[in-house]
Parts: C-alpha cells; sequence; structure tokens
C-alpha cells in the first residue's frame, strides 16, 4: 500500500512533537522527515519513545529543511512565523503542500501583521492563495485542492467554533462579543522563560496581552467571514497553572424575536456532520478532561432565564490547544488534501484521566 511521505519542520515543539506522535501512528502516512537545530543527529525514538521506523529517523537541522523536504509531498511546519514567511515560496515551487501551523498566513490583510506578529509581510499573493484550515467552518473542499493551508491558531479555533453557527444563522445582535479564554502553559511554546517557569505559574492565574494578543484579527477575521459583517469583539487570554487545554467562555446578546431554542438547534445543525464537534447540554457539562489529549471540542450553550440579563446567553467551548488547536487539526487538514477519511489518525487518541 503506497504511503504518503511527509515532514514535519520544526519538530522538537510542542506542537511538532504532538504531529510526531500523531503521525507515526497513522496509517497513511510515511514520516520522511523530521528537523529540529536543537535535537539534530538525535532519534525519534530516543527522543519521544516511539518504536519502529519513526523512532528511527534522525533528526535533520533546519537548514537542510527546503532541501530534504523535496522528498515528501506534503510538509507540516512547526516553525516561528518568520521562518514559515521564508520557507513556503520555496516549498511550493518544488510542488510540496504544506500546512503552516504558525500564523504567517492566517491574516488576510497584510496591515495587521506588522501590529499583531511584529513583522511586514512580504508575500501578499500567497496570503490571497492561503487557505485557512478550520474545516468545520471553512469549505473541505477549498482545503482538499489548496497548496497551502493556514492552520488556525489555538484561541481562535475555540473562540470560533462557540458562536460561529449563531452569527451565521442571525441569532445574535450586532453588539460585542466577549471572550475570556485560559490556556494551558504549553500555549506559550517550549522557549523557556522567566514568567513560563513552574514558580511563576504554580498556584497563580492571570490576564496576558490584554487587547493586544495576536488571535484577536484572526477571531475577528473568522467571524466576519461567517456573519457576513464585521463583528465587534473583546478577546482576552489568560494563563492557567496547567500544561494543556483551553476553556472559552463567550458571552453575546440573542438577536431581538431569537430563542434559546433556536440558538441550540443552530449549533446542533452547524455541527452535525463534524465529527470532532460535540455539542453538550449546558456550558456546565463543558470541561477540559473530556477534550485534552483528543482532537475534540466541546460547546455549551446558555441562555438567561433568571430576568435578570434579558437576552444574555453565554456560549463555553472546550479543546486541547496542542491537538484541535494546532496537530491535531493540521493533520485533520492533511486527511482533507490528500483525499483520505477526515478522522483517520485521530479517532483513537484519547486523554489519560484519571
Amino acid at each position: 500500500m503506497h504511503k504518503a511521505a511527509i515532514g514535519i519542520i520544526g519538530a522538537s515543539g510542542y506542537s511538532g512533537v504532538e504531529a510526531t506522535h500523531i503521525l507515526a501512528a497513522h496509517g497513511q502516512v510515511e514520516l520522511r522527515l523530521v528537523t529540529s537545530d536543537r535535537w539534530k543527529g538525535e532519534s525519534v525514538g530516543r527522543r519521544l519513545g516511539i518504536m519502529g521506523p519513526v523512532g528511527q529517523l534522525r533528526y535533520a537541522p533546519l537548514d537542510q529543511s527546503a532541501e530534504l523536504a523535496r522528498e515528501c509531498e506534503v510538509v507540516l511546519l512547526a516553525t516561528p512565523a518568520e521562518s514559515s514567511l521564508e520557507l513556503v515560496p520555496g516549498l511550493l515551487e518544488a510542488g510540496v503542500r504544506v500546512i503552516d501551523l504558525s500564523g504567517a498566513f492566517r491574516l488576510q490583510d497584510t496591515a495587521a501583521y506588522p501590529s499583531f506578529y511584529n513583522f511586514t509581510h512580504g508575500s501578499p499573493a500567497l496570503l490571497a492563495e492561503a487557505v485557512y484550515g478550520l474545516p468545520e467552518l471553512v469549505s473541505r473542499e477549498r482545503i482538499a485542492r489548496a497548496r497551502l493551508v493556514s492552520n488556525p491558531g489555538c484561541y481562535a479555533t475555540a473562540c470560533a467554533l462557540s458562536v460561529a453557527p449563531l452569527l451565521r444563522a442571525g441569532l445574535l445582535d450586532e453588539g460585542s462579543i466577549i471572550f475570556d479564554a485560559a490556556s494551558g502553559t504549553t500555549g506559550a511554546g517550549r522557549k523557556g522563560n522567566e514568567d513560563m517557569s513552574f514558580s511563576e505559574v504554580d498556584e497563580d492565574f492571570r490576564a496576558y496581552r490584554v487587547l493586544r494578543h495576536q488571535h484577536t484579527p484572526e477571531i475577528a477575521q473568522t467571524l466576519a467571514g461567517v456573519a457576513g459583517r464585521a463583528v465587534p469583539l473583546t478577546f482576552t487570554a489568560h494563563l492557567l497553572p496547567l500544561k494543556r487545554g483551553i476553556l472559552v467562555t463567550a458571552y453575546a446578546r440573542l438577536a431581538q424575536g431569537a430563542t434559546a431554542a433556536e440558538a441550540r438547534a443552530a449549533l446542533e445543525k452547524s455541527y452535525a456532520d463534524c465529527p470532532f464537534l460535540s455539542v453538550e447540554s449546558s456550558p456546565d457539562a463543558v470541561g477540559l478532561k473530556a477534550v485534552v489529549g483528543t482532537n475534540r471540542c466541546t460547546v455549551g450553550l446558555a441562555v438567561d432565564a433568571t430576568g435578570h440579563d434579558p437576552g444574555r446567553v453565554v456560549v463555553t467551548a472546550a479543546i486541547d490547544n496542542l491537538v484541535k488547536g494546532a496537530a491535531g487539526q493540521a493533520v485533520q487538514n492533511l486527511n482533507l488534501m490528500k483525499g483520505w477519511e477526515e478522522t483517520l489518525g485521530l479517532s483513537t487518541l484519547r486523554g489519560f484521566t484519571p
């Protein structure tokens, strides 16, 4: 049976490690290439405990990535945005399809990059070509045909999935949506600093990058796409003293005349054919334990019935930031690009609770 040659560039970061584990067990994939300066020359088995052919692979240095990737059909880029921006043109020119896990090709407006990513974007044509890889909200056919898929951000995934069906159905008024989101520390990446040290994070809970987080324009862009209008929003990220997982609580108001039953029906209808989405009985039923280690997203909705805040709707959503928020979603996109079952390599992922 033919297996597709796949590579991972930037394979020693948290997302790259997660992608390596998933693809090592993927029945249609031959993992041909893993690159990392940190682990160059070492074997995957030595670093990740993976056995078999994948475990015998050795990490190549990043400066050999572009040349070695020519052996691959599709490459996952788990690299910083600036590195992705540099690598993608050459990979596409060599006929290699790309799934980029960074933010390099997420925003359609080049003017947003200096403010939110601290660099000037030099490839507007590739921005226009890149397909945003959120299969539950973006045409799967577009993803399947794409040369370049921009994998969504973890916070942006959870926020968009929480309210997009309500916006698409016209059930929310045109006021601001507020997203309160909290993530485990792996969302900050593997590079160490004092703020991410155990002594600083343990038994603490704090907001960060308030009103300047790089996922804000990405969320706004996605919601505008489904609503057909600009959607005012406030997004606040918080750091949890946990390794992984994201919980988002979204606050909005129902449109005049809209009901709780219609809102719930919109969620259920929108996600009925989405294998990784489940609509729970209420926001209280949404938590991290059910999703961490999996590619699942759980969503729950409640509408005020007390009379204290008429029309208020609250939606919660939970994902694993490294799986549905990064590597798992990248493999979901890979499956679509290759014409495989969307759940291949992902349906048996499981958490470790208890």
